[in-house]
């Protein structure tokens, strides 16, 4: 019985250990609004308001950007990812890239099936160029970039995914042509994956979900589940976006991101690594620093650095490839950011 007694406690300490994984969001907002109140009262009733008075005004783009990845996921649209990867290098390449862009796809998320693509021989031209759009931007993050950050912002960002996605795909392409990174997977990784069987078997895409009570089910979970991600992401963000408004000068990130010229740009791609939290999360950091001066160029490099390096999807990389096609895939995410931030500044200058 004694011997018993410490075994016990490893389904508490489990229970916690989830709990913290699907709750440390919340715990961080919960702690700094605790510790405003207890250092500056009236700066943390004014962040909870501000924080809560964002989200009431985003709800409608929230609302949305939830029903399109619920709906996705219910209907099985998803499948229809693996049809793009047929056909010749080069359309594979274009494809990938636009369907990367345009897939309900977190940095997360992405990760079975890009297992599943590899191991089941996709050209890497072909997955890099999806693995490299597909963080960036999907509908969801379109509607909620729109709402935040203008349309034309949007459709610029959707548009530097689509290019990064080419870029990365054709210069993967061009080195596997002269006989480099033939070598590419890690041991282990060419089994058939996580998710091998949902690509390799494509099944019909029930556009008409609410027929089949298991897929109303499904929807109805995926909806709460997104909510819930979305909701406190946006949350903490918000509570960082009023602190940064109060206590970030102005003047400061005017010298440091505001200027004009190429410096900004690329301080912005190299300061979106690190400081980069979460693809929703990241907008209203990025619209309160656009207000306080950062030019749009420098925000469009921080979010398209900060969305293909995250570390969810740098990790993934890292665990899927050899060490040379780590190399290149962040070379691709920085350096095609930083051009994706001057080329939209020079937009802006016409």
């Amino acid at each position: 019985m004694l011997q018993s007694k410490p075994f016990a406690v490893w389904p508490f300490v489990i229970n916690v250990a989830g709990f913290w994984n699907k709750g440390q969001v919340w715990f961080v907002s919960l702690l700094i609004l605790s510790v405003l109140l207890a250092i500056n009262p009236p700066q943390a009733s004014s962040s909870f308001q501000f924080a809560l008075s964002n989200l009431l005004q985003t709800f409608p783009f929230l609302l949305l950007s939830i029903g399109l990845a619920a709906y996705a996921s219910a209907t099985g649209a998803d499948g229809l990812i693996a049809r793009v990867f047929q056909g010749s290098p080069r359309k594979m390449i274009v494809l990938a890239a636009i369907a990367g862009a345009l897939s309900p796809f977190c940095s997360c998320g992405v990760i079975p099936l890009i297992a599943a693509l590899l191991s089941m021989g996709v050209p890497l031209a072909a997955v890099m160029a999806f693995w490299l759009a597909s963080p960036i931007m999907d509908p969801s993050m379109f509607v909620l970039t729109a709402g935040v950050l203008g349309v034309e912002f949007a459709l610029v960002k959707t548009l530097a995914a689509v290019s990064l996605g080419l870029l990365g795909g054709t210069v993967v392409y061009l080195l596997s042509a002269n006989g480099r990174l033939l070598d590419t997977l890690k041991d282990g990784v060419g089994n058939g994956g996580c998710g091998g069987t949902k690509v390799s078997m494509a099944k019909p895409v029930a556009w008409r979900f609410w027929q089949d009570k298991t897929r109303v089910d499904r929807f109805f979970r995926e909806g709460v589940k997104i909510t819930l991600f979305l909701t406190k992401w946006l949350f903490l963000a918000y509570i960082l976006e009023s602190l940064m408004l109060t206590y970030l000068p102005a003047d400061l990130v005017s010298r440091s991101l505001g200027g004009e010229g190429v410096l900004p740009i690329a301080i912005a791609t190299l300061v979106g690594v690190p400081a980069y939290l979460n693809g929703y999360a990241a907008l209203p950091l990025v619209g309160g620093l656009v207000e306080q001066g950062m030019a749009p160029g420098a925000g469009l490099a921080f979010l398209v650095a900060g969305g293909v390096t995250s570390l969810p999807a740098a990790l993934a990389v890292f665990a899927l490839v050899k060490k040379q096609v780590f190399v290149l895939y962040l070379a691709l995410a920085l350096g095609g950011s930083f051009l994706a931030g001057l080329l939209f500044h020079l937009w802006t200058l016409l």
